[in-house]
């Protein structure tokens, strides 16, 4: 584990620190970047106390005291306009629902699969930020957690950065997002124009987790400008995880209920007894099993873009492929379509939200 060279026995225990994380104290702009960055490396309480240090937090004031400011070179700032969220998110729910409503209007033949897949393959490569331009700046420069600059002579070669991983990672993404919107509505059977329509209104709020996904991040970024020390970071950024949620959600409620809607018009139910207007047919079209999976299936994509977002690429494209598999097992043993997004996809969302809760309040995945 790094850290876990010093000495019990050192004169100067802080030195050591210092000297193995000089990069990180001579680019901090405050203490509690430092703080996020040791915890990062692995540093913990363990190595506050052999500093003689209450915790993590007072050791890198004092490494923040100690070690001069090296400010990092010059280079120009690139910000990002809400024109150009906007387009990346827009980007996103073209990207998804096209494809699906290809499958919808040929019908589930595996060549048209196929080929559909394409776009949603390439979706989190497409409109993932750039290493060099993550988001909105906020006060300071923002690093990498891995990145801890050049240490001294003997120091550990700082880790990759993981945009290194971003390609693999955004692949296993993407078939995972293809798997979970194309491969359902392709299933015959039930009633399939309902199932083909909930589908492309989570295909069209792709747009809206990329979006919710850069707006966590942007605030993370500043908290992580403004909060002195790491447990308020984390009590600041508790309940914003679940407003994000809500958010998309949110709009995942209005899109399945406009999308059926317009299929409540387009494709009445046969038979008596469906007067009213599209509103109350569309209120009869869906019952509560469609719509907690309709919920189920949004929490499955937007998490892994979160994930993405703040800097785990492997865990989202695990998150996608797992919740695909967890679907369409159910799918293959003769389960409705609700009970498939409700047994195997209410399983992987749990796990995952409780994973994103515990990984994405920390400072590491904001900086």
């Amino acid at each position: 584990m790094p850290g876990g060279t010093l000495l019990g026995g050192s004169a100067d225990p802080v030195r050591e620190v210092m000297a193995e994380h000089r990069g990180l104290c001579e680019r901090a702009v405050d203490p509690l970047e430092i703080a996020a960055g040791l915890e990062e490396a692995g540093l913990g309480p363990d190595t506050a106390a052999r500093c003689r240090h209450a915790d993590l937090f007072s050791l890198a004031e004092e490494l923040y005291a100690r070690v001069p400011r090296r400010p990092p070179a010059p280079r120009p700032v690139k910000r990002r306009s809400g024109g150009a969220a906007a387009r990346a998110a827009l980007t996103a729910a073209a990207l998804a629902a096209l494809p699906c409503a290809g499958v919808a209007a040929l019908g589930p033949r595996w060549p048209v699969l196929l080929s559909a897949a394409v776009p949603l393959v390439l979706l989190p490569a497409l409109t993932a930020p750039s290493p060099a331009d993550p988001g909105p700046p906020c006060a300071g420069p923002v690093r990498p957690p891995d990145a801890l600059g050049p240490g001294p002579a003997g120091a550990p070669a700082p880790r990759p950065l993981p945009g290194s991983r971003l390609r693999p990672a955004a692949l296993g993404h993407g078939l995972g997002l293809a798997a979970l919107l194309l491969l359902p509505s392709a299933v015959p059977g039930g009633d399939r124009p309902q199932a083909v329509a909930l589908v492309l209104a989570a295909a069209v709020s792709a747009g809206a987790a990329e979006r919710t996904a850069r707006w966590y991040r942007q605030v993370g970024r500043g908290h992580l400008g403004t909060a002195g020390t790491l447990a308020e970071f984390r009590a600041r950024m508790r309940p914003v995880l679940p407003v994000a949620l809500a958010l998309h959600l949110a709009v995942l409620g209005v899109l399945s209920f406009a999308a059926l809607a317009v299929l409540a018009v387009v494709a009445p139910r046969p038979g008596p007894g469906h007067g009213g207007g599209p509103l109350h047919l569309a209120v009869e079209r869906a019952g509560p099993a469609q719509w907690a999976a309709q919920g189920v299936l949004g929490l499955l994509l937007v998490l892994p873009v979160l994930l993405a977002r703040c800097g785990r690429t492997a865990a989202a494209a695990a998150a996608a492929s797992a919740g695909a598999a967890a679907v369409l097992g159910p799918l293959a043993l003769g389960r409705s379509a609700p009970e498939a997004w409700l047994l195997g996809g209410g399983t992987v969302a749990v796990a995952l939200l409780a994973y994103a809760g515990a990984v994405l309040g920390r400072a590491g995945s904001h900086r």
